[in-house]
């Protein structure tokens, strides 16, 4: 049997089986619990939360981070489907690096540039290159447990995706405890981070979601 034939088949099988978003969502909230047990145990809050709450690049680094979850999640669990598509949700996902280069576009006309270096360097690269794999681990783990129950045609594809799932709650956990909060930042060293796990997701997805 050919691989189009069967995926016509999977796609056109009637049988109940747990609907992925309920699954998805337990197993990441599984996922999501250890990582913040982590997070307080091996990171913890910064300490001028508080104050910093009222920062609008504080708050736009975590909101960012939160929408690439949501939108991944969106987009991982049209792709569980046999031969699923992101659909609306890839068009999303294109917002959120606009977004941020628009923040990026902004940073850098308001502040002077002999400034620039040193607030794209920061002070938590090393960091945040650390905790955000380590903080995405369990719930990568958690979605791609959901995917192994559900048929992913491109398995690759759907790993990825759920390494950008991963991460985006990470980075949304490390933002809380991270003191860098320029975009510029953000755009370096976060999205180097993601894509570590994103990479890994890809990885893990070639060999455990195969066919």
């Amino acid at each position: 049997m050919k691989t189009h034939e069967l995926v016509e088949l999977l796609a056109a099988d009637r049988t109940v089986a747990p609907a992925p978003g309920r699954t998805l969502g337990v197993w990441l909230a599984v996922g999501m619990l250890v990582s913040l047990a982590l997070f307080l145990a091996q990171v913890g809050l910064r300490d001028d939360v508080l104050a910093a709450i009222r920062s609008v690049r504080f708050d736009f680094k975590i909101l960012l981070c939160v929408a690439l979850a949501t939108t991944s999640a969106g987009l991982l669990l049209q792709l569980a489907r046999p031969g699923g598509r992101g659909g609306n949700w890839s068009a999303v996902a294109w917002v959120l690096p606009l977004l941020l280069a628009l923040a990026v576009g902004i940073e850098l006309a308001v502040l002077p540039q002999a400034q620039w270096w040193e607030a794209a360097r920061g002070s938590n690269a090393t960091w945040c290159l650390r905790y955000i794999p380590m903080l995405a681990i369990a719930p990568l783990l958690a979605a791609l447990w959901t995917l192994r129950q559900a048929a992913p045609s491109r398995p690759v594809l759907a790993g990825a995706v759920a390494g950008l799932l991963s991460s985006g709650i990470a980075g949304a956990l490390y933002a809380i405890h991270c003191t860098d909060d320029s975009p510029l930042f953000v755009a370096i060293w976060y999205v180097l981070a993601a894509a570590v796990v994103t990479l890994l997701g890809a990885l893990l997805g070639s060999r455990w979601l195969r066919w």
